[in-house]
Parts: C-alpha cells; structure tokens; sequence
C-alpha cells in the first residue's frame, strides 16, 4: 500500500456562528459580494460563491472562475467540490457582466439550470444566482427563475 494516497477531509470555523451574516434576501447577498469582489468588476467576468449553513448564515465565499471580458468557465465539479471541502448547506452564485448589462444570456440560465440540478442531487441547493454591475444587480430567485 505504499503507493496509496490518502485523503481526509477536515473543516474548520475560526469565528463564531452568531457572528456570521445572515443572508434574508439578494440584497444582503449582493451586498455581501460587492464587499469581496474584485477591483476587476467592470473588467473581466468573474464567478463567486456564498457558502451557506442551514440558518443562511454566510460560513464564507470564495471566487469560483476568472476568465475574459466577455465570459468565464464554471465547471461544476469544481463548484461541488468547494460547496463539499466548506461544509456548506447552501449557497449563493454570483457572477458580473463588464458590459453592465444585467439581462441573463442563455448560457447563464443553462448554468443556472445546471447547477441548480447539481445542487438538488448532492442536496445543498442553490439558493439564488445573481448578476452584478456597477450599477446594480439581477436575481434569479427575485425573477422566478430558480
């Protein structure tokens, strides 16, 4: 068994629960993203997560993609995996569009689609999935679309 890896799985919380933020509606949520976003808001597509313990309380966030002024790959594996390693209950997608335009494309309500049925399989749901500019935001969940 030499050449066998091992692999643990270890969470740890360093501040209290009663300390985190709760999330009630997309405006915490998007409060909440526009104070760890990027200085790269307006210029390159990005994609972040809210993780999310059974009361709404934010357990922490962490920028999934990166990529170009027109889009960014989101892969869900790498998404589960974190939502997994963060011992999250549930969680929040944002993502923003440099244009400023606020409008879902298609790929972004097949990814929504997607990850939302991920979400339902592994059973930590996404909560809601916003678009964010500088001059404001989109809810999925607001829009009915989840």
């Amino acid at each position: 068994m030499e050449k066998l890896c091992e692999i643990t799985v270890n969470y740890s919380s360093k501040i209290k629960k009663s300390l985190l933020p709760k999330i009630s509606t997309s405006d915490d949520a998007e409060k909440l993203f526009k104070e760890v976003w990027s200085n790269r808001l307006e210029f390159v597509e990005e994609v972040y997560l809210l993780l999310l313990n059974r009361a709404n309380k934010v357990l922490g966030f962490t920028k999934i993609s990166e990529g170009g002024s027109s889009g960014t790959v989101v892969e869900t594996k790498v998404v589960f995996q974190t939502l997994l390693k963060g011992n999250a209950s549930s969680f929040i997608m944002a993502h923003n569009h440099p244009s400023g335009n606020l409008k879902p494309s298609d790929s972004d309500i097949r990814l929504t689609k997607n990850i939302k049925e991920a979400g339902r399989i592994m059973d930590i749901p996404l909560v809601d999935h916003i678009i964010i500019s500088d001059e404001g935001y989109y809810s999925f969940a607001d829009e009915g679309l989840l």
